[in-house]
């Protein structure tokens, strides 16, 4: 009897040793997020981070609770709804599929039923996915523009956005972690705000087309001027829209529209003038789009002091403290010699350079003028040495330029300082792979031209000198004595006391200190890939 007792307390003891734990409903869940991202049936464009993501926790759920999603899922979608106010697009972020699913799940839980664990499991997944890529696109932009731009290097600002992710839920603050990842600039801040504003002229029904034909001018009187005035008024540009005269205050405003489209300020309504006028309100709000995201390719450090090259608008400006110093216009790269677009860091000086003439240069552009014109290589300064590290000056009368071709020229190319000089009597360095720096010029006349697209893709300054000041700031070199090594007329380097960062940027639009929105040409043509890219979807 005893025995029988003992065996029996025996199996009773095994079979309860071996038995296997009930899941909870949690760990139900974490399973069915484990199998769903493993089949790989749904599109994340964060896969890899996804599951990093979900391993570290054991594949917890991280937007559900027993009974559904947590109030954090909510936040999340509407933070992703408001991605349009950053020039980017909601659609992006899986929201149409998130939004069906949590439908499904409140539907099912408000009928008493239980929500698929499959569902819920492809919710949580599709909202972590949604948060890790709307972050990598404020942080570092949705494009990579050097997949666009051979000649354009981003700098994109880089986080851990899974840590970031597991932080934002455990202090329940979703919307501001992702807020923190977009660009603190000021220009960027301006730019956004114009882009609401923008948007709105465009949903109000914005502005209407003006005929073409004859330019409009002060002292006419036409419904074409009426239309006119309704167009300006539009925009801002013009405080009192009624009327059809061509009077002084509609003079300055067509004069304010072309200095915010960068065209001659003539207050004439001419052909260029009534191109940008019928633009439309949405084309302008994508130019805002665009110029967004070239803000996310850049740095966040921008240095507190820099200086700043608007290739587009032809502009440099110093920057202190988040104020202009300095602002000069500019002559930049032609279109197929265009000034790339990258950082670095402006570190010397070289008073009164030597140019060493490009041999791209030299044998497209010079080798045909002095084959019509001997003493040309005279003239201007220049020494024909030969190759090598070890150059020796050649007596151009010893050379048969008829003979000599882009193939065959075994020579170099030097011009001595001077007043003809191609550099002007500065050069300002920043040492890169593109051979690019600032400098002067002797063509002066260049800067009065609306469009200066004119150099072979280094940049032309219209002030040196100010610019040489305020680098040399807190050094000997003040302006009088650069004035005075700039006359002895040697060659000398002098090196910055803090090597300025340098920033050659291209915005076709952007926003003034006081948020006045300013457009430029797309004088590279490369505000088309961009848009194509931006629009495709993921």
């Amino acid at each position: 009897m005893m025995a029988g007792v003992g065996a029996l307390l025996l199996v009773a003891a095994l079979t309860q040793r071996a038995a296997v734990p009930a899941r909870t409903p949690d760990e139900q869940l974490a399973e069915q997020i484990r199998l769903r991202e493993e089949a790989g049936e749904l599109r994340l464009a964060q896969r890899a981070t996804v599951l990093g993501f979900y391993a570290r926790r054991a594949f917890r759920p991280a937007w559900n609770k027993e009974h559904g999603p947590n109030r954090l899922a909510d936040d999340l979608v509407a933070t992703l709804n408001r991605a349009d106010l950053e020039g980017l697009t909601p659609e992006d972020y899986h929201v149409n599929a998130i939004g069906s699913l949590l439908a499904y799940v409140r539907l099912a839980t408000s009928s008493g039923r239980a929500p698929e664990l499959a569902r819920l499991a492809d919710l949580d997944l599709l909202l972590t996915d949604a948060f890790l890529l709307y972050g990598s696109h404020l942080l570092g932009g949705r494009v990579d523009p050097e997949s666009l731009h051979p000649l354009w290097e981003a700098s994109p600002r880089g986080a851990d956005l899974a840590t970031l992710l597991e932080q934002a839920l455990d202090s329940r603050k979703i919307a501001r972690a992702l807020q923190r990842l977009a660009p603190t600039h000021e220009g960027y801040r301006r730019l956004r705000d114009a882009l609401a504003r923008e948007r709105a002229y465009a949903e109000s029904g914005a502005w209407p087309v003006l005929p073409r034909g004859p330019a409009l001018k002060r002292g006419d009187s036409s419904a074409a001027v009426a239309l006119l005035r309704e167009r300006l008024h539009a925009e801002g540009d013009l405080d009192k829209k009624d009327g059809d005269r061509f009077d002084d205050a509609l003079h300055e405003a067509v004069r304010r529209f072309q200095w915010r489209h960068g065209l001659e300020q003539s207050g004439v309504v001419d052909a260029e003038t009534f191109a940008e006028l019928n633009v439309t309100a949405d084309a302008r709000v994508n130019q805002i789009k665009l110029s967004l995201e070239r803000w996310r390719w850049l740095p966040q450090d921008l240095g507190r002091r820099r200086v700043e090259v608007n290739i587009a608008a032809y502009e440099l400006q110093v920057i202190d403290d988040d104020e202009v110093a300095l602002r000069m216009r500019v002559v930049v790269g032609r279109a197929y010699r265009r000034t790339p677009v990258f950082s670095d860091t402006i570190r010397y000086i070289v008073l009164n350079p030597n140019w060493h003439v490009p041999k791209s240069i030299a044998v497209e552009e010079l080798i045909p003028k002095i084959q019509k014109d001997s003493t040309y290589l005279e003239r201007f300064g220049m020494r024909l040495q030969t190759a090598g590290p070890n150059a020796q000056d050649v007596d151009p009368r010893t050379v048969d330029w008829k003979e000599i071709t882009a193939e065959n020229f075994p020579y170099r190319l030097r011009q001595e300082p001077g007043r003809l000089n191609a550099l002007g009597r500065m050069k300002f360095m920043f040492p890169n792979q593109y051979d690019v720096y600032l400098h002067d010029t002797p063509s002066r006349h260049l800067f009065e031209e609306t469009q200066r697209d004119f150099s072979h893709g280094c940049i032309r300054v219209e002030k040196p000198i100010d610019l040489a000041v305020y680098l040399m700031k807190k050094s000997k070199w003040e302006q009088e004595t650069i004035e005075r090594a700039l006359d002895e007329g040697t060659e000398r380097s002098i090196y910055l006391p803090r090597p300025m960062p340098i920033h050659l940027l291209y915005f076709t639009a952007w926003a003034d200190e006081d948020g006045t929105i300013q457009f430029r040409p797309d004088i590279n043509g490369v505000d088309p890939p961009l848009s194509r890219a931006l629009a495709k979807r993921h």
